[in-house]
């Protein structure tokens, strides 16, 4: 057992120990200490910044595709036909496409049959970091995995890294394919990769991405992880989420409620 985890049960064993039974007092000290040191445990120093989601899919409504809509206007994303050659950034996956090793015969029906919200993960491990050889795909220091659409020379390397299928190629011009181009994103070329990038422009102008800020339902929220006293850490010490494929280890930075 590693040392930070002896620590962690020691903490456990002195609110034992000292009757540290009332609610409010025994969730003030889990959020002071003990959420504070899984944190920790995952390499992740408090009041830093690493930007996360989490999409509350029992509040999505069936067939909305509000957010979707908003984040392809805002990044100029095509609307090409046909799986092999469309480009996605955000869109809906069946459940058990979405969460295979967390799917089974009796998982509730409405889970199983509603389409599960889906887009680049942004892992702290991103194994498409790695395979890139131009160095096109990278992660900022907020966690942000970004791609450089001018360094890209289309290997698709990255595409076959990611286990979540997160990434688009351009086969064609996608230009074209653009009913309103926005005029403060840029538009690809054939041959460029591309996909979420957790709306980096807005967050450098201060705005929440286009996803969260489309959404009427307040499925998504978004915000910085590394903030022991933001929304996201609120919803996340409160509720039992979910995340795609942890047992590859790439630790993702999207959570799900179901």
């Amino acid at each position: 057992m590693r040392k930070d985890r002896r620590n962690f049960l020691k903490k456990l064993g002195v609110a034992s120990l000292f009757g540290i039974g009332s609610a409010g007092a025994l969730d003030q000290y889990f959020k002071k200490t003990v959420y504070a040191e899984l944190f920790k445990e995952d390499g992740l120093k408090e009041n830093t910044t690493r930007w996360g989601m989490v999409i509350d899919m029992t509040k999505c409504e069936e067939g909305c595709t509000a957010c979707i809509d908003a984040c392809h206007f805002q990044h100029n994303v095509p609307e090409i036909s046909g799986k092999k050659e469309e480009v996605k950034w955000i869109w809906k996956e069946a459940y058990k496409n979405a969460f295979p090793s967390k799917s089974h015969p009796f998982t509730k029906e409405e889970t199983q049959k509603d389409p599960v919200l889906t887009l680049c993960n942004h892992c702290k491990n991103p194994p498409c970091v790695r395979v890139c050889p131009t160095k096109a795909t990278f992660k900022r220091e907020d966690g942000i995995v970004m791609m450089d659409f001018h360094r890209c020379i289309g290997c698709r390397f990255c595409m076959a890294g990611c286990p979540y299928g997160s990434r688009s190629f351009n086969f064609k011009d996608p230009r074209p394919f653009i009913k309103k181009i926005n005029p403060d994103f840029p538009t690809r070329e054939k041959g460029v990769v591309e996909k979420c990038n957790f709306c980096a422009e807005r967050l450098a102008k201060g705005q929440a991405p286009a996803c969260q800020s489309a959404c009427n339902n307040r499925s998504i929220v978004f915000g910085n992880l590394g903030d022991p006293n933001s929304e996201i850490r609120r919803v996340l010490m409160t509720q039992n989420t979910l995340q795609r494929k942890t047992e590859l280890g790439t630790d993702p930075s999207v959570f799900y409620i179901f």
